[in-house]
């Protein structure tokens, strides 16, 4: 036998009904309170009295689950409020609205999940409101109130409508916090759906928050009416649509941003490394930036930003194809003031020229614009902002090559120090051979160097070289024994840092072989070396938008150098060591790129360096084949080779490093006995375009 519902009216008292309760509908007249606990009922309709459920669900079929007229609900405790009309209304009497609360609960409506009036207030934490239908999530009139935090709000037309109330001139107001509002066929938020009833909105989307429309509008403004948009820390990607005759102003603030279009916005304020993302040409009525940036679409868009007025201070992030002269372009029509930064996205590729390069127009005003980090890196050359009246433009009539280019002629010029580095004088590479008497031996050397170095084209570095080489030889054959050949190898690694940002490393493997000729009677000496090195180049630079390339290539480089000198006694152990070296080096050309794009090619690098010089030391017998032997080396070297030509995207770069300078050198060889020797050595040098603030290298040999 089925069971037959009835209304149930409740006066001045307080009704508590549970699951076992029958299925009725509800009443609640001024001062009275129900309470449901795990029921299940059809309508409650609450008249200036008190609706608590928990774990309970209201069904309405043909009208209203849940009607609250200048009154209270909470909802809460997974509740289903659900009816194929309004889920939950909120009505007022004359001036006096309704509260709800809904706590992790469900609300569904077939027309409207909620419908709240003037004066009146829902508030949602962790639930879900669906409309069904063609409907909305919630209806507002006049200025009623909604509180989302948590929360899902579904509409099957747009997510929110908001209408006007002529009985009250303050806005609705929506405050979202880690919430999303979503139109299934329609916009998040529509304001003033309602022709000749022009409406009043103040939306506040809070921080983890999204707003979704079907049509990709986020916020639509309709028939005359107005709204504000505060955001703070939510992503929201869509448009702001706003009809003529309507008006809207949009604030991001705190980390927000806002990818869309914004069609007739009367204000936009971005502050506190808030963002506006354009996705097209458009106009705003007003811009005020306190902290903020624009982004003028993406690297391969190029567009138009037309402000009235702009005020304040920030960045706006713009790209251009400098191969074409296609640049984003900021136009205020009126007045521009505050202090602004550009950052205009790098690129490989050389301007066609710089007059097209125009950036920024203002109809007035003392608005001050900069390059965020100084320039722009632009192929092979830098740019800079010039100001002409109230226009502003890249312009690169000073010539400051790019940290791609420095990098470039950086690499190129490594290779001749980082040969030297590995090859120095016989002293330094393998010791005092006197004392071997011609013996057969290998040896060990371990170095470090560092360069401070300046070219003519502007591309200064410093470098740091590390590493080691191995040798053996044994005395030839033939003759009388003073010569020695041998076979040496090894590898090094030169860290380059170069100035904005720019970094690379030469890695060098090398062979060689070199042959040396002493004569103990007469104290002359001569050293030949031939080396075949390959180096592995590679670059990596930050660009003026903080973005990275790199590059890499590798090449071989072939030199030869020859030592000759005497070794002079003086008595009581002092000796003089006058000598001459000359070496000369060729560095393969080679064709590369970064991958922003930028070409470099070289010719062969060369190198002829001559040096003159003199080492002054004593050596102190220590006895059964031992010694020590402290000295100190000056000498005069001169880079004979002034033309080493760089095309950097086709222009022409002199990698000239000629020129002399002057060496100072320390240090000590120790025979421990008549197989084993150690010695170091100690560096300095300065000249026109490289100074050498310390050199050191240990090594050991021993004869057999």
């Amino acid at each position: 036998m089925s069971q037959v519902s009835h209304a149930v009216t409740i006066v001045d008292d307080q009704l508590n009904i549970g699951q076992d309760t029958p299925l009725d509908s509800y009443r609640v007249n001024r001062g009275a309170e129900l309470v449901a606990e795990g029921a299940t009922t059809e309508r409650i309709d609450v008249r200036a009295g008190t609706l608590r459920m928990t774990d309970s669900t209201v069904t309405g079929n043909g009208t209203d689950a849940v009607s609250v007229v200048n009154g209270n609900a909470i909802i809460s405790g997974n509740s289903k409020v659900v009816s194929d009309r309004v889920g939950l209304r909120l009505q007022r009497s004359d001036l006096e609205g309704s509260t709800a609360t809904v706590v992790n609960s469900h609300v569904e409506g077939g027309q409207g999940g909620a419908l709240l009036s003037a004066n009146s207030t829902l508030n949602l934490e962790g639930s879900t409101l669906v409309g069904e239908g063609t409907s909305s999530a919630a209806t507002l009139f006049g200025n009623a109130a909604l509180n989302a935090q948590g929360s899902t709000l579904t509409g099957a037309g747009s997510g929110l409508e908001i209408i006007s109330d002529s009985a009250f001139t303050e806005p609705a107001k929506v405050t979202l916090v880690g919430s999303t509002v979503e139109g299934k066929d329609g916009s998040a938020i529509v304001v003033g759906d309602y022709p000749g009833r022009p409406a009043k909105a103040a939306v506040q989307v809070g921080p983890g928050s999204s707003l979704v429309g079907s049509n990709g509008i986020l916020l639509e403004v309709l028939g005359n009416s107005a709204a504000t948009m505060a955001v703070e820390g939510s992503a929201l990607v869509g448009d702001v649509k706003v009809e003529a005759g309507s008006s809207a102003s949009i604030s991001l603030d705190k980390d927000a941003s806002l990818t869309g279009r914004l069609e007739n916005v009367e204000a936009l304020s971005v502050a506190n490394r808030a963002r506006w993302n354009m996705v097209e040409d458009s106009t705003v009525g007003s811009l005020a930036l306190n902290a903020g940036s624009v982004r003028f679409g993406e690297a391969d868009q190029y567009q138009r930003l037309t402000v009235g007025e702009l005020s304040g201070n920030g960045t706006f992030i713009m790209d251009a194809d400098f191969s074409t002269g296609q640049t984003d372009f900021l136009e205020v029509t009126g007045s521009a003031t505050g202090a602004h930064s550009l950052l205009v996205g790098s690129s490989g590729a050389d301007p066609l020229e710089a007059s097209q390069l125009h950036l920024v127009h203002a109809g007035s005003g003392d608005a001050q614009f900069s390059l965020l980090n100084g320039s722009v890196d632009l192929g092979a050359f830098s740019y800079e902002l010039a100001q002409r009246g109230n226009d502003w433009f890249l312009d690169g009539s000073r010539k400051i090559i790019s940290p791609g280019t420095a990098s470039v002629l950086a690499l190129f010029n490594t290779a001749p120090t980082v040969w030297y580095g590995e090859l120095t004088t016989l002293r330094s590479r393998m010791g005092e051979l006197r004392q071997d008497e011609g013996k057969a031996g290998g040896w060990v050397r371990a170095y470090g160097n560092k360069f401070n170095v300046s070219t003519t084209a502007g591309s200064g570095y410093q470098q740091v070289q590390q590493g080691f080489s191995i040798g053996a030889d044994a005395p030839l054959p033939v003759g009388d024994g003073q010569w020695l050949v041998g076979v040496m190898a090894g590898h090094s690694s030169s860290d380059l840092n170069l100035d904005r940002g720019a970094s690379a490393d030469v890695k060098s493997y090398y062979l060689g072989l070199y042959s040396t000729w002493l004569d103990a009677a007469s104290g002359y000496y001569f050293d030949g070396v031939v080396k075949l090195n390959r180096f592995d180049n590679s670059s990596e630079v930050t660009l003026s938008d903080g973005k990275r390339t790199k590059g890499d290539y590798d090449n071989l480089g072939l030199g030869v150098s020859a030592e000759f000198g005497r070794h002079v006694e003086l008595g009581n152990g002092y000796f003089v060591e006058p000598y001459t070296q000359w070496s000369a080096v060729s560095i393969e050309g080679k064709d590369y790129q970064l991958d922003n794009g930028l070409r470099a090619n070289s010719d062969d690098t060369r190198s002829l360096l001559g040096k003159v010089g003199a080492t002054v030391g004593r050596t102190y017998d220590l006895g059964q084949g031992r010694f020590a032997q402290p000295y100190v080396r000056l000498a005069y070297a001169h880079e004979f080779v002034n033309s080493n030509d760089v095309k950097v995207n086709d222009n022409r770069f002199d990698n000239d490093l000629s020129g002399s300078r002057g060496e100072l050198g320390a240090g000590l060889a120790i025979s421990l006995n008549e197989r084993l020797q150690l010695h170091a050595d100690f560096d300095y040098s300065n000249g026109e375009h490289i100074e050498q603030p310390w050199g050191a290298n240990v090594g050991v040999r021993y004869s057999w």
